[in-house]
């Protein structure tokens, strides 16, 4: 059987691609990946949502969306993709349990947030442990917060932290930021930021209770432990968008993929959505407004390729009639 369209992903991103195109009668394939609902999944409360003026849960809100895809048609599979083959149409897309083939094919597969591998990191994301400050900031009002990271993304979340913490401390490994000057600047500057250099996080306090509570530090220089009191661990060490099997295959920039005209990849009938091509936003609704772009996108392609099948088709048939 050959899908109208494959969409690989089930987060904000995938599943609006899936009800746009289940409403077009495309009756897409959804293979939900190792993350089903994307990292809204790993979130409690979301509150910057719209239409939900009481917040709703993550998990809830992208079961939600699948239910009401899964309403008009779409099918989710519990799979991940380990292959694809864009070489020719239909194009290829393997699990490790099957392989499919689609005429169109809309990648939603995000971008997973980088973490430091701590047992308690991963029992506390949604307690206290998060790694996007726009999207949690607000729940930590008046309160001390941790930034881990040297980059311009975690200054960037140290500085938009300041609008709601007490104070915020960024620990680095290194005696000196990575970030840039005028990021770097307007941090070290800040009067709400402090900063503790040459220091991992060796673990977060408290999982049995969950909530943050404190955390500890080691020196990497005098190997040095202590514990800092906090309310707050944000991560910003960077994202891993999960495009690996289609290297060598769709234009890319640092993994994230390359996009034009809307949702339009280097591979005509290959389109991209959400945090697979969003280095700026990410965030739950523009992840879903890209979605939507997506799926119009494909609907146009497919569209497109149904005339061209009918024109050739008709002309086939002229041939024939007159020899």
């Amino acid at each position: 059987m050959v899908h109208k369209v494959i969409i690989l992903g089930s987060g904000c991103a995938g599943s609006s691609a899936a009800i746009y195109t289940a409403r077009a009668d495309l009756e897409p394939l959804v293979l939900e990946g190792h993350e089903p609902g994307g990292q809204l999944s790993l979130t409690t409360d979301v509150e910057n949502y719209p239409g939900f003026p009481e917040g709703i849960q993550g998990p809830e809100l992208v079961e939600r969306m699948k239910q009401q895809a899964q309403r008009f048609g779409a099918n989710y599979k519990m799979e991940v993709a380990k292959e694809a083959d864009l070489s020719s149409r239909p194009f290829k897309i393997s699990t490790e349990k099957a392989t499919y083939e689609a005429e169109s094919l809309i990648v939603a597969s995000g971008a997973s947030a980088i973490l430091l591998g701590l047992p308690s990191e991963k029992e506390l994301i949604g307690y206290g442990v998060s790694t996007c400050a726009t999207c949690d900031g607000f729940f930590f009002r008046d309160q001390k917060i941790i930034v881990v990271g040297g980059g311009d993304t975690a200054m960037e979340e140290a500085l938009f932290l300041t609008k709601f913490a007490e104070k915020v401390t960024v620990v680095h490994r290194r005696d000196e930021l990575r970030a840039s000057r005028i990021m770097a600047d307007r941090a070290l500057n800040h009067e709400k930021i402090e900063f503790i250099w040459d220091s991992v996080l060796t673990d977060i306090l408290d999982s049995q209770k969950k909530s943050v509570e404190a955390v500890k530090l080691k020196h990497v220089k005098t190997e040095e432990e202590t514990t800092l009191d906090v309310q707050g661990v944000f991560i910003a060490i960077g994202h891993t968008p999960n495009t690996t099997i289609f290297e060598g295959q769709l234009e890319m920039d640092h993994g994230y993929i390359v996009i034009h005209d809307g949702s339009k990849t280097n591979v005509e009938g290959v389109f991209a959505a959400g945090d697979v091509h969003d280095r700026i936003y990410k965030q739950a609704v523009t992840a879903a407004g890209a979605g939507c772009q997506a799926a119009i996108d494909a609907e146009k392609f497919l569209e497109g390729l149904e005339q061209t099948d009918s024109t050739a088709q008709a002309g086939a048939e002229a041939g024939a009639a007159h020899p």
